[in-house]
């Protein structure tokens, strides 16, 4: 499809509510939409974004410069997940509970309708917390407008958000835990050290994930990465000096930390 038609539809599904409250975490699907709504909406537009152990400080910074450099009307609250047990025990559905808190809490901050950054992609996946988005009548323009990441990411460059088009996919922190593991600020602390420091060694947009596992720490690397003994040497120093077992480098798979019982 091309750009001009993902930017009516997109206008379209915007268009039709008087003012919006977009969820943006500072992955590249709700910084691209927060960007897209902030320039072309006609109804106001307010940016919230929620501060949490479980949200990498890089995708705080990365808000906070863009809505300087736009001048986006932005908000910067706590999420809340941590004061819910429910979530902080990571049972296979804990992203229903991330979502519940979060979008709560917007909703106590903004009377408009809530945007989230959910794309056709994340319909294929496990997603519980698009239950709670339905629940509490989260809009998600992109899906509306038929649009997938790759769709998102062309966008973002027809905006000239390049830097944002070629992010990585980054999910939560919490994303790296596996089920029935306690979710717990140290670890995801941790997590974000030891994908900062790896990321530097690897090529720009690279995956790679640092998993806390039953069995110890995993670092995931994708396909088209080549396994690196420098890794595999990097990670073991930060679990040694952290006190944790590390159990190796393997290729990522997707949603590997959800154990269904």
């Amino acid at each position: 499809m091309s750009v001009a038609a993902l930017h009516d539809q997109l206008v379209a599904a915007i268009a039709r509510h008087a003012g919006l409250a977009v969820a943006v975490s500072g992955g590249v699907d709700s910084m691209t939409l927060a960007t897209f709504a902030h320039r072309l909406a006609a109804a106001p537009v307010a940016m919230i974004h929620a501060v949490s152990p479980a949200v990498p400080p890089a995708a705080t910074q990365r808000v906070q410069a863009r809505a300087a450099v736009d001048g986006w009307a932005l908000t910067i609250t706590g999420a809340g997940e941590f004061d819910d047990p429910r979530y902080r025990n990571n049972p296979v559905d804990r992203c229903y509970f991330c979502k519940t808190n979060l979008y709560d809490r917007i909703r106590a901050l903004s009377s408009h309708p809530i945007a989230s950054g959910a794309n056709l992609d994340d319909l294929g996946d496990y997603r519980p917390g698009l239950l709670a988005a339905s629940e509490r009548a989260v809009v998600h323009p992109y899906i509306e407008a038929g649009m997938d990441k790759a769709a998102v990411r062309t966008l973002a460059r027809a905006l000239g958000a390049d830097d944002v088009a070629e992010l990585p996919a980054q999910p939560c922190l919490a994303s790296r835990v596996e089920t029935g593991i306690a979710i717990d600020a140290s670890d995801l602390a941790f997590v974000d050290r030891v994908e900062t420091a790896l990321a530097h060694a690897l090529p720009a947009a690279a995956t790679v994930r640092c998993r806390i596992t039953h069995a110890g720490v995993a670092i995931e690397i994708g396909n088209d990465i080549a396994q690196s003994d420098i890794l595999a040497d990097m990670a073991a120093r930060f679990c040694r000096d952290d006190g944790r077992v590390f159990v190796g480098v393997r290729r990522y798979r997707r949603g590997a930390m959800f154990v269904r019982t």
